[in-house]
Formats: structure tokens, C-alpha cells, sequence
């Protein structure tokens, strides 16, 4: 574990453990959490009062959650698919918003020999050796990230984004293929019944 405050020290665990191990990515999720909370100056979420956008589905929005509290269960966690280290913080109380981003870097992230241990990991041909070598390389990225500041990893951006609504609570309705309850509001009308989005999609490929 890096030399990080006790604080700090103690809410990445907390992150290591809801993942499940120690990784590059986690860290920056950390490191970009830890900055978006102090600059919209919250604490964790115990209901909707901060909204967490993620713009990955990576390993980093596991610690977005951990340290922010937002989740896809209480609707304030949303996932926009653009393939990008960037996550957006945004106060309900506040309206404050920041926009944080991993800046371009022309080198890789990791060196060619950790590039080539994954590579091995995931053709199965990797050995207890092999596997050692890439946690150890993996652990020690992870730290070198964490003891940096967060401005040498990040472009960060003070924005005013609109807040979206809080998560909808409306009753379900019975999809009229499968008969299973679906939230009304995603049941998808034709020919006279209602069809959850799985069974339109079925009927439409057949």
C-alpha cells in the first residue's frame, strides 16, 4: 500500500476490497473521486444529493462508487458508453459540477513488459512466475499513480451540467409475452400490447 494519509490509506482499501484487488485503474478512479468530492465540497452520498457521471465501464468507476456513494441502484450513478477515463461530479445541494479527465499521455501507460504478461495472462499461457511478475508490475503502477497529484494526471473543469432528475419509482406492468413485471415506462406498445424491450427486440429478429 502506498505511503497515502491514514484517511485516505483506509478508503482505498475499502475500494481494493469492493474490486477486488489493486490495479492501475482503480487507482485513478480513486484519484479522480477523492479531487471531484473536495472540489464540489461533499461527502459521501447517503441518498441522491450527488450524481456521478462515468464515462467508462472500467475498472476506475468501482472506486466512483466506494468514495462518492453513488450508485446505478439509487439512480444517481449514470454510465454514458464513450470509452474515456472521465468522470463528472455534481452537487444537488451545491450545483456545483466538476468534470475530471485523464490527460493524454504519448507513451503507454504500462511497459512493454507488462503489456506482454497480459498478453501471456490472457492466451492462458502464463506460468505462477508470469502471473507474480504482472501483479507485482500491477500493484506498483497502481501505487507510483496514487502518490502523484492530481492535476499531473487529470485536466480538471469546473462546469455547470443540468442535473438530471431523481431515480423514477412508478409501479410495473406485465409484458404481454414473457409476463414479466416491467416498469411501465419501458414497456413498448404494438399491435395493442405492451412488450418489455427484451421481447420487441426477439419478435423483431424473427
Amino acid at each position: 500500500m502506498p505511503e497515502l494519509p491514514r484517511d485516505k490509506k483506509k478508503l482505498f482499501q475499502k475500494c481494493v476490497e469492493f474490486h477486488g484487488h489493486l490495479c492501475p485503474g482503480l487507482a485513478f478512479g480513486f484519484q479522480a473521486a477523492m479531487a471531484g468530492m473536495d472540489l464540489i465540497s461533499e461527502t459521501r452520498a447517503l441518498d441522491e444529493d450527488i450524481v456521478a457521471i462515468v464515462e467508462t465501464d472500467a475498472c476506475g468507476t468501482d472506486a466512483i462508487q466506494v468514495i462518492t456513494g453513488c450508485t446505478f441502484g439509487k439512480g444517481n450513478f449514470i454510465f454514458k458508453d464513450y470509452g474515456k477515463t472521465a468522470f463528472t461530479f455534481v452537487s444537488r445541494n451545491s450545483g456545483k459540477g466538476v468534470r475530471i479527465a485523464k490527460k493524454y499521455a504519448p507513451e503507454p501507460l504500462l511497459g512493454a513488459r507488462h503489456q506482454a504478461l497480459i498478453q501471456l495472462i490472457r492466451k492462458n499461457k502464463a506460468g505462477k512466475a508470469d502471473h507474480d511478475e504482472f501483479w507485482d508490475l500491477h500493484r506498483a503502477k497502481a501505487m507510483e499513480i496514487l502518490e502523484q497529484a492530481p492535476e499531473h494526471l487529470f485536466t480538471i473543469t469546473e462546469i455547470k451540467v443540468p442535473i438530471p432528475p431523481k431515480a423514477k419509482i412508478e409501479p410495473s406492468h406485465q409484458c404481454d409475452r414473457c409476463k414479466e413485471p416491467t416498469m411501465a415506462s419501458k414497456l413498448i406498445q404494438a399491435d395493442g400490447c405492451f412488450f418489455c424491450q427484451d421481447c420487441m427486440t426477439d419478435m423483431n429478429l424473427k
